[in-house]
């Protein structure tokens, strides 16, 4: 059997004729890595067109390429090249998703308006348990079939899709590494106000909710109980784990690692580095006390 692969053709497109996404969920931030993507098209030009469908006034919306035209903008460029799409609203969003999900940093809050958008899209596309996975031989649902094709479970795609019931400080407190996942998802199954009631109380007294005191707030709630005097005295509780901690920025030691090195590596090697300098301030000690 013969794949016919489908002809591409790249046009240059003006800057000012391109329209971002429609609820696009991922940010396009002015930081180190997009200082290195600026630094690249300005040595070797675009390596990569983006990827754009046409709308009915004549613009064009941008289904991949966001990073890269900010970019463009920065340096002055008034033209990009593009490939043109012809896609329906629900083909432009599942491809829109796709195209972002393989990045090195995603935040929890953009997977989560992603997979949603993209769920959304293949219900309206009709496609639920009709569809059939070529790679898996079976059925599956709409959020399997996301699963399938991010490399995450079932459950943790419904987890994450879950956090976009959070009221938007509370996600931000994920994105920042406050509150894990799974304690996010029980605070997302309750009310609004009562998740504004538990964001307040974190911020004033600088708490974090474990995954267990979470879970007794969700029964709180469920059983009507759950107010703001039981918020306090759940948060109050000191955890079984808790333990002193030193908050150290990425901003502050960002220089002395390579831009893409994983945090706990990063954890490593600094604890390497204090064991190595205490051992020699032993050794410095013994030589004094032989003295």
């Amino acid at each position: 059997m013969t794949e016919v692969k489908e002809k591409t053709t790249v046009t240059e497109l003006p800057i000012t004729a391109l329209r971002p996404f429609e609820e696009h969920p991922y940010k396009v931030v002015d930081n180190e890595e997009m200082a290195s993507l600026v630094e690249s098209i300005y040595t070797q030009g675009i390596l990569t067109p983006i990827t754009v469908r046409p709308l009915d006034n004549g613009e064009y919306e941008i289904v991949s390429g966001h990073r890269r035209l900010f970019a463009c903008q920065k340096l002055g460029i008034t033209a990009i090249p593009a490939i043109v799409k012809e896609l329906s609203r629900e083909e432009a969003i599942v491809a829109m998703v796709d195209a972002n999900l393989h990045r090195d940093h995603i935040l929890p809050s953009e997977k989560a308006f992603a997979y949603k958008m993209k769920l959304d899209a293949i219900k309206r596309q009709g496609e639920r348990t009709d569809l059939t996975s070529a790679q898996l031989g079976q059925r599956l649902t709409s959020v399997e079939k996301i699963a399938a094709e991010s490399d995450e479970s079932k459950s943790q795609v419904q987890r994450y899709i879950s956090l976009t019931r959070l009221i938007p400080e509370l996600l931000q407190m994920v994105d920042d590494g406050k509150i894990a996942l799974t304690p996010a998802v029980e605070l997302s199954k309750l009310h609004h106000l009562t998740q504004r009631l538990v964001y307040e109380i974190c911020d004033m007294d600088d708490l974090t909710p474990s995954y267990s005191q979470t879970v007794r707030m969700r029964k709180l709630a469920d059983e009507g109980a759950l107010g703001e005097d039981a918020i306090r005295e759940i948060m109050s509780e000191e955890k079984a784990n808790q333990r002193e901690r030193i908050v150290i920025y990425m901003d502050d030691i960002k220089q002395y690692y390579p831009r893409n090195m994983l945090p706990k590596d990063i954890v490593a090697d600094i604890k390497n580095l204090l064991h190595k300098r205490r051992l020699e301030q032993m050794r410095r000690k013994e030589n004094r006390d032989a003295r």
